[in-house]
């Protein structure tokens, strides 16, 4: 199959990871510019990780030879590098999340429409052998029928300081539900099918913190908190099951959790962050047994989705993390939101089709039979 060439704008701590794998995991990629606004960073990453050229992001969306945009650039001009690219005739990958407002990721998906170009989304991690595997056990019935779910996700509040930029995760976008929502959505979402309503609550402990970790740069300084950072809300999905899921960054320690529950089993899901986990079902007499992996991509995958839907490019068929998707979990989470705000249910109005999972039999690093 021909390669699909790409070019990566966004060339900071999450780019290298992509970088790593769409040079040397996945076959149907090609790498060929890196461009950042800090000119230093993309010949850094163009440089470890064998890209031939880095350049502007004009320079790079004016290559005619690169067809997918990878989009690894702050939550705040996520649409607005989408719309570029778009406009430039690329179909675009981006990170999470999709947008910060409905109207600007429906503007990404209309103008993606009128050019009969494709958008996909992060996270991907739910191609990964972890999640595909409980897709599996549901969709074959080793839980029963399921009812209801819950995914909750605590981390610490960002005192210290170590990321560079660890302001944004202060601001929306960077705030629990918007920055680490989009795992657990989007693994509910692929399990369970779309949501229909949701309720929410949102706190926050501080109206700002100090950076109080001496080994950081930004060691003493005072910043405010822009963001709810404990989030609460209630999921009800088209075929009936309720679920819960809380985020909060107000903590110390990493600490995720996610369990589906069915008539006759409870699933305790891997951690959605992640491609890989223990992976185990209580079953009815109160035994807890593990069960192996029947997918591949165990290892941390990311940028999986950038190939599978360059498959779907040469194919013809749809891709998996899409736009479509990635706009039903932002709705969600603005719903999330405004419940909180307002005190009532919301209706997600933007839904999607769950998507198809992985064939099983898979060749080494192939996400097509």
């Amino acid at each position: 199959m021909k390669k699909v060439k790409i070019g990566l704008i966004g060339c900071g701590q999450i780019s290298g990871i992509y970088l790593k794998n769409c040079t040397q995991t996945f076959d149907i990629l090609e790498v060929t510019a890196c461009a950042d606004l800090v000119p230093e960073l993309a010949r850094q990453q163009a440089d470890e990780f064998g890209v031939p050229r880095a350049c502007s992001v004009e320079e790079l969306l004016a290559d005619p030879e690169i067809e997918i945009v990878m989009n690894l650039t702050a939550p705040k001009v996520h649409a607005l590098i989408n719309m570029k690219a778009l406009e430039a005739g690329k179909h675009v990958y981006t990170e999470k999340p999709f947008a910060l407002n409905r109207e600007e990721a429906d503007q990404v998906l209309a103008l993606a429409e009128a050019k009969g170009l494709r958008v996909g989304c992060a996270p991907d991690t739910f191609l990964g052998g972890g999640l595909q595997t409980c897709r599996k056990l549901i969709d074959d019935g080793w839980i029963g029928t399921p009812y209801a779910a819950n995914g909750s996700i605590f981390m610490g509040g960002g005192s210290g300081g170590l990321h560079p930029n660890f302001q944004n995760f202060l601001r929306l976008g960077g705030d629990p539900l918007f920055d680490m929502g989009p795992y657990y959505l989007t693994a509910m979402v692929f399990l369970l099918g779309p949501i229909g309503s949701v309720s929410g609550f949102a706190a926050q402990l501080k109206q700002q913190i100090t950076v109080d970790n001496p080994l950081s740069p930004h060691y003493g300084i005072t910043v405010p908190v822009e963001a709810p950072t404990n989030i609460a809300a209630s999921l009800q999905f088209d075929n009936g099951v309720i679920a819960g899921l809380q985020a909060a960054k107000e903590g110390f320690k990493y600490t995720p959790r996610m369990e589906i529950y069915g008539t006759e089993g409870i699933l305790y899901v891997p951690d959605p962050n992640n491609f890989s986990g223990p992976l185990m079902i209580k079953q009815q007499n109160g035994e807890v047994k593990e069960f192996p992996y029947s997918h591949g991509f165990t290892e941390n995958s990311r940028g999986i989705g950038v190939a599978d839907m360059a498959y779907a490019i040469r194919s013809g068929r749809a891709h998996r993390a899409s736009g479509t998707l990635a706009r039903h979990v932002l709705d969600v989470m603005i719903g999330i939101h405004e419940s909180a705000e307002t005190g009532r249910h919301v209706a997600v109005k933007a839904s999607c089709d769950r998507p198809a999972p992985l064939p099983l039999g898979l060749k080494y690093n192939l996400l097509d039979a």
